[in-house]
């Protein structure tokens, strides 16, 4: 049996390809829609794909069962194991399979068995692994979004991201039971796990890529208890909001994504074409410059994006899927702008149309005027402030606001902020901010983007206030 973990570092995924070697043969669970390494995999190994499969109808990226099915001809198995409203859309397709608990996908010599370990999601199946040119028992189980190192799968998605009411609750004691099959499974099995430290899936995933039942059932917290009723606590608390994209891409996924063929491929652009965009409002303009270099001057109308580790979340909370993007990066060489490309497309965003280098800032203000620059100041200066001269914008999640907040503040977390500006007013000074100062930068330029004139960004974030012995108050509500 040839296996191969194949991570995205844009979403702290895993997918796997696991293939037989007596015969050439392989399947490929949970890949994403950026397919070539799961090919390049495939072709170095003398393998072909002739079988895809998804654990769940996933909502932090787009699918790439039909992508990956198109280019290879594999025939794709879809869980059936939901209710009626979460089947594929495309499950009449004539290379698709339905399958459902206890189903067997056979490639080569290798048994794939699929178990319904709902809880995550209602239709969510986990597939347990047996190497049967050397055993008659799995080896491991491929868990998906149902157990991760550490942690398991959030059950609230489809109430808080696709806003189906009353399913959290139902979701965690379905992920309880589920639990209790997993725990009787033997210590040596392997598991492999769809995400990693980074990702929205879960609260507290360990950062290590595979673990084994015994070591969950032992360090695990969720598999330390038999009381459902403390589980179902326990599961849900504490649980971030989950990106503004995840609610797309559950409908996205459930109906069929849209097969691409190949990349996008967005064109160099000349800073006219940025600045005209950015004035005229034909498209959005993403500065993906450090937060200081755009703070200290930057094209008018511009959001800021900067291209850390977080860049593919923040996209898919603050960028709108209707309109043309046009980026300015750093290098406009072609691997970088693949770079971008994969980790946007990977969120389902396709009208990514131009790119610029960032001489382009310069360039403008040589031939347009004046920049326009992020005002910041240390959070510590509102103490000075008399109580209602400022509207201090939280950014953080509601857990964090929870445990601690600025007396007065009012809470939008960064993946609202677009659907809730009508809630702010643009007449008033904003100062923003978050936990230590990335997302409240983001959230400034999307304010200022919008049409609010008086915005800024308070540095160091909560932990700096809370570190100068700030006041603070806790408790549920949005200020």
């Amino acid at each position: 049996m040839f296996f191969r973990r194949i991570a995205n570092d844009h979403l702290f995924q895993s997918g796997y390809l696991i293939g037989c070697q007596a015969n050439g043969t392989a399947l490929v669970v949970d890949p994403t829609r950026v397919i070539e390494p799961y090919l390049d995999v495939a072709r170095q190994e003398g393998l072909q794909i002739v079988a895809i499969a998804d654990t769940h109808i996933h909502a932090d990226y787009v699918s790439g069962m039909r992508e990956l099915a198109a280019a290879t001809g594999a025939r794709m198995y879809l869980t059936g194991a939901g209710p009626s409203d979460w089947q594929y859309g495309f499950r009449d397709e004539s290379n698709v399979t339905v399958i459902g608990d206890g189903d067997t996908i056979t490639i080569g010599n290798i048994r794939v068995v699929a178990k319904h370990t709902p809880g995550h999601t209602p239709e969510h199946l986990s597939f347990l692994v047996t190497d049967g040119a050397a055993a008659e028992e799995p080896m491991g189980i491929v868990t998906g979004d149902f157990v991760f190192v550490g942690d398991v799968g959030r059950p609230d998605l489809l109430e808080r991201a696709a806003h189906i009411a009353d399913t959290a609750e139902a979701g965690a004691r379905q992920l309880f039971r589920s639990l209790q099959w997993f725990k009787t499974l033997p210590d040596h099995l392997q598991v492999w796990p769809g995400h990693g430290a980074g990702s929205a899936c879960g609260k507290g995933l360990g950062a290590v890529p595979q673990s084994t039942v015994g070591y969950e059932r032992r360090y695990n917290w969720a598999l330390g208890t038999d009381d459902e009723e403390m589980f179902v606590r326990q599961v849900l608390a504490g649980q971030p909001e989950p990106p503004g994209y995840f609610g797309r891409m559950k409908v996205v996924n459930r109906d069929g994504p849209r097969v691409l063929g190949r990349l996008p491929e967005p064109v160099l652009v000349t800073a006219d074409t940025i600045a005209d965009t950015a004035a005229a409002r034909k498209g959005v303009v993403v500065d993906t410059r450090p937060a200081t270099h755009f703070a200290a001057g930057h094209i008018p109308g511009s959001l800021n994006l900067p291209l850390t580790k977080s860049f593919t979340s923040y996209a898919g909370s603050v960028l709108p899927y209707d309109r043309p993007l046009y980026f300015i990066l750093p290098d406009v060489g072609a691997e970088a702008v693949r770079t971008l490309v994969e980790s946007l497309v990977v969120i389902g965003f396709e009208q990514l149309v131009g790119v610029a280098d960032d001489s382009v800032v310069a360039e403008w203000a040589s031939h347009r005027g004046s920049l326009a620059t992020a005002p910041s100041q240390e959070i510590e200066t509102l103490r000075s402030k008399q109580d209602g001269e400022v509207l201090v914008l939280d950014v953080r999640n509601r857990p964090e606001w929870d445990a601690g907040h600025i007396p007065g503040a009012r809470l939008i977390p960064l993946p609202e902020l677009t659907s809730r500006l009508d809630e702010l007013p643009k007449d008033a000074p904003i100062r923003v901010h978050c936990q230590g100062g990335a997302r409240s930068a983001v959230a400034a330029s999307v304010l200022r983007a919008n049409g609010f004139t008086d915005v800024t960004d308070l540095s160091g974030g909560f932990a700096s206030w809370m570190g100068r012995g700030g006041a603070v108050e806790r408790g549920r509500g949005d200020g």
